[in-house]
């Protein structure tokens, strides 16, 4: 099966990983597959209320972790004792008069980037809704936009071979004794829902195993829920050409973007 690529980028995103209007809003230090494929039905047009549809119980997520970002904490409220004409509504239309604190939780200046391996049908379909989303993509929260390039590729052979030797790494290529590698290259993370394969990840280096409780059954409003997965967290060696220096980053970018405009 062929894949796309997708790269998750922005001054803050967020993955709710336990909580759901709780005063704690947490973030799982990588997207989660219920936010990928909440994003990818978003695209599609499809509503909370709606089904998760078996279509995407069948994609294969990859996650490198280019940049794990910096975890933020806003003590944020809304209302504060004010008059009923100048307190904010609550969701239910109504106020109290008094403030509702949370804590909400984000990840500064991440970068990711995510291969999605599909058959060919469901990834045309799913490429042609990111270009042109019904709704907006964001990054967790609708206050986080994604920045550009979001969607690198629309089609890949082989997108973890694309993630482990092609796609610009969004960092600068450390010294040696900074975590370089003396055969040129970096060790990078890589969340995969499959044990690495010796013929695909010759010379990868287990870090963990990792459950994770993110697999979407229903996305609705009031009766979301979800089922468990199974993630393997990998070091990857990947060549210190795909980094550089910050100036650069976006004409590599569009370089390899336009590879497959080219090809």
């Amino acid at each position: 099966m062929s894949g796309l690529l997708l790269r998750l980028a922005g001054p803050l995103q967020s993955w709710g990983e336990r909580s759901a209007f709780t005063p704690v809003r947490d973030t799982a230090p990588f997207p989660t597959r219920s936010a990928l494929i909440g994003m990818f039905a978003s695209a599609e047009g499809i509503g909370r209320e709606t089904a998760v549809p078996d279509r995407y119980r069948d994609l294969r997520l990859t996650v490198r972790v280019d940049r794990p970002g910096i975890r933020l904490v806003d003590y944020h409220t809304v209302g504060g004792g004010f008059p009923k004409d100048r307190t904010a509504a609550t969701s239910g239309g109504s106020n109290k008069g008094a403030a509702v604190i949370t804590r909400r939780h984000y990840l500064s200046d991440a970068v990711f980037v995510v291969a999605v391996t599909a058959a060919d049908e469901t990834l045309e379909r799913l490429a042609d809704a990111l270009s042109r989303p019904h709704w907006a993509p964001y990054l967790g929260r609708r206050s986080c936009v994604p920045d550009e390039p979001f969607l690198l590729r629309r089609h890949v052979d082989d997108p973890e071979e694309e993630l482990r030797t092609r796609v610009p790494l969004s960092r600068t290529a450390p010294r040696a004794k900074d975590g370089g590698q003396e055969d040129g290259t970096i060790a990078v993370e890589f969340l995969l829902e499959q044990a690495p394969h010796a013929d695909e990840f010759e010379e990868a280096v287990p870090i963990d195993v990792i459950d994770v409780n993110d697999v979407p059954v229903s996305f609705a409003q009031h009766g979301r829920s979800h089922t468990g997965r199974r993630l393997h967290r990998t070091r990857v060696p990947v060549p210190c050409s795909l980094a550089g220096p910050p100036e650069t980053l976006m004409q590599r970018l569009i370089d390899y973007a336009h590879l497959e405009e080219s090809a």
